[in-house]
């Protein structure tokens, strides 16, 4: 089983996450895709539009499964080892689902302003079937 992570590869929080992520499975579960590969995303019918709204994960098996913003990171977490307790018990506290969303939200639309812009676009070592920049 895998996935696909489409990452914003010009935002220096989402590529450090990405590298973090890109260390802890070395590519076994994770391929990864920046949203500047306009190709890349025509394969799976998204747009640079519906990347502003945030990451996405799509299931490599069933590609309708499809998450993403907040509920994309929920769900990386829990495909990680031992992720699932901790994003359990925080989907567990109450009011903490809401306060996570926003929180993303906030991240995802002040990301430059916050984080910084990279002078180019990351491409990850693990790149996604049929998406990969040259």
């Amino acid at each position: 089983m895998s996935y696909y992570v489409i990452y914003d590869g010009n935002c220096n929080l989402c590529v450090t996450l990405v590298q973090l992520l890109e260390n802890l499975d070395q590519g076994k579960l994770f391929r990864y895709m920046p949203m500047q590969d306009e190709q890349g995303l025509l394969r799976w019918q998204i747009t640079r539009q519906d990347c502003e709204m945030g990451m996405i994960l799509i299931d490599a098996n069933t590609p309708e499964r499809r998450w993403q913003g907040s509920d994309a990171a929920e769900e990386i977490g829990r495909l990680l080892p031992m992720g699932s307790v901790f994003v359990d018990a925080y989907r567990g506290l109450p009011g903490m689902k809401w306060v996570g969303d926003r929180f993303y939200e906030q991240i995802r639309d002040n990301r430059y302003a916050l984080f910084g812009k990279r002078g180019s676009t990351y491409q990850s070592l693990f790149c996604a079937d049929g998406g990969c920049l040259s």
